[in-house]
């Protein structure tokens, strides 16, 4: 009996952290549960962590389904840690009036000294020609990006071979990529997804909390509510409820 294609699609909107690494997972297993064509992936990030970064490409490279990376809407673009989620994607794709690049790596404690420096790019350059060799994708530009922070357009993207195409919506992406062999995991699959179903998974409300969290802004401000928690009971000892919520705030900024 033969049953109905199906794609199961997500969206990382946002830092790189260990709640999307986090949820890309649990879509990959997801669908390859589901037997889905493929995963699509519709990205928008100006980058994250290194850490989660290479725990999200593992996974994508290890995928037993077909990911496929979208860098939409309109506007969106894949910034440092979105090169690498991009380039390693079976398929990865662009929006108009997109971009991706500037992939050098930054520290989150300030500036890091010469030879840290040169350690982290030669590492990260390291990890995005590895990606862009197993994808056959453009190795030389993958490592500007890294060491010299260059980014492009989604039509430069696809004149020099970082992206497979340019597709206005996701209708008509799933329409181009039908019938595409790609090599997952476990040997080569021929992806029908012209007609197939869009099964859309949301992030669960701890994975929403934590992606939330992650936000500099929103530990900056968590930081601040913590200290004036503590502080407030200082001055005032007896009311326990300030030092108890400056203390969960505490522990949710030193998390993010």
């Amino acid at each position: 009996m033969l049953t109905a294609q199906k794609v199961v699609s997500i969206k990382i909107d946002g830092s790189i952290n260990p709640a999307s690494s986090s949820f890309l997972k649990k879509a990959i297993d997801k669908a390859a549960d589901a037997k889905a064509e493929c995963l699509l992936v519709h990205l928008n990030t100006p980058g994250g962590l290194h850490k989660s970064t290479r725990v999200m490409v593992s996974d994508i490279l290890q995928s037993p389904v077909p990911v496929v990376v979208y860098v939409s809407p309109g506007g969106a673009h894949a910034g440092s840690a979105g090169v690498f989620i991009t380039m390693a994607a079976h398929v990865a794709a662009m929006a108009p009036s997109t971009n991706i690049g500037a992939a050098h790596p930054v520290s989150s404690g300030g500036s890091m000294d010469s030879v840290m420096n040169d350690k982290a790019t030669n590492d990260a350059v390291a990890f995005i020609r590895t990606i862009a060799e197993k994808r056959q994708r453009n190795l030389d530009w993958a490592e500007e990006a890294v060491r010299k922070s260059v980014s492009i357009t989604e039509t430069e993207a696809v004149r020099i071979k970082v992206v497979d195409m340019i597709a206005a919506n996701e209708r008509e992406l799933l329409t181009a990529i039908s019938g595409r062999v790609v090599e997952v995991n476990d040997g080569n699959k021929t992806m029908q997804t012209a007609n197939a179903t869009v099964e859309r998974v949301e992030m669960g409300f701890a994975e929403k909390l934590l992606d939330m969290i992650s936000d500099p802004n929103v530990a900056y401000i968590l930081m601040m509510l913590g200290f004036y928690g503590l502080l407030f009971e200082l001055y005032s000892p007896g009311a326990i409820v300030p030092c108890v919520i400056g203390g969960i705030c505490l522990i949710l900024a030193f998390f993010a």
